[in-house]
């Protein structure tokens, strides 16, 4: 008896084991809300491999795109709190929940890690008649609500030219498009004035497909200082796009733990900062509670500015 007994105990244990093998045991599924070929999922690419590597099991990259980004948010909301499904995130996590496009909010979400952020450089077709901010605004204001912008509506494409116009005291003509990629080939092939883009597209604007009208930063970037910043041109506008991981609300501690330290290491890899530099973008990393607290901020800050825009739907 006793040994059948000893024997049950040793069969439990390697149950109870097997129950909690250690995290992850299994591959990991990052959610990017965005069709493949966007700014989102080229800054996620080169990330996914780094992150692979410091979690020790595979990180898949799952595009779920539609409604503005947000049914791939409902996805990672609706998945188990195991820290199997990731979801990668940017601002317009605030944006689209102020402007009644989604009803998921940044908290529904565990905070992992901030990773990037990309300036935003308001961008025009070549088929526009103005070479310069000056052109645009004059016809701008001769011609309120004619000239067409690009955007994901209710996202930080949608917001960053609100704020422009705001600024300006002028008015557009907002054409919706899900994502980046269709945004770009809309612009691309003059079926709209001007869109957000970014320093990436440098060599389509070098190459006369595009024109570079303003950067929404402090300062000239180097990789075009020919650029005027909004500021300069008296447009007091600074705008960037900050991207970083959240898990489903409720992952365990310890899961939460280990995401972090990875993400940490994966983002502190010479290969990120190199492939970030290819994306005009500038790597930065924030730890959990960090992030927790900088979503706090902009979430507030995006409640402000949709209420600003006359954008505020709750």
């Amino acid at each position: 008896m006793k040994k059948l007994a000893i024997a049950l105990t040793g069969f439990a244990l390697l149950a109870t084991a097997g129950a909690f093998a250690a995290y992850p045991d299994r591959p990991v599924k990052l959610i990017v809300p965005w069709p493949a070929g966007g700014d989102t999922d080229n800054i996620f690419r080169p990330y996914a491999p780094l992150l692979q590597k410091h979690i020790g099991q595979t990180v898949v990259i799952a595009n779920v795109g539609g409604a503005s980004g947000t049914k791939g948010a409902k996805e990672a909301k609706d998945a188990p709190p195991d820290g199997y499904t990731l979801y990668a995130v940017h601002d317009y996590i605030h944006s689209t929940y102020y402007t009644g496009v989604s009803d998921v909010n940044y908290t529904d979400f565990e905070p992992i890690c901030m990773i990037s952020s990309t300036a935003s450089v308001l961008t025009a077709s070549p088929k526009t008649p103005w070479k310069d901010w000056a052109g645009l605004l004059a016809d701008a204001k001769a011609r309120p609500g004619q000239i067409s912008v690009g955007a994901t509506l209710g996202s930080t494409s949608h917001f960053f030219p609100a704020l422009i116009e705001k600024a300006a005291g002028i008015k557009f003509k907002y054409v919706s498009y899900e994502g980046l990629a269709p945004r770009m080939n809309a612009i691309l092939g003059g079926h709209t004035d001007l869109t957000d883009a970014n320093m990436t597209q440098k060599g389509k604007v070098e190459a006369g497909q595009l024109k570079f009208i303003a950067i929404a930063t402090e300062k000239r970037s180097p990789e075009m200082p020919g650029v005027p910043t909004l500021k300069e041109l008296g447009v007091n506008v600074v705008y960037d796009v900050n991207r970083g991981v959240l898990a489903p609300k409720g992952t365990p501690a310890d899961v939460l733990v280990k995401l972090e330290s990875s993400c940490a290491a994966a983002a502190k890899e010479p290969a990120f900062a190199d492939s970030m530099k290819k994306q005009a973008t500038d790597v930065r990393y924030m730890g959990r509670k960090q992030y927790a607290d900088w979503l706090k901020g902009n979430d507030d800050l995006n409640k402000t500015l949709a209420k600003d825009l006359g954008l505020l739907k709750r």
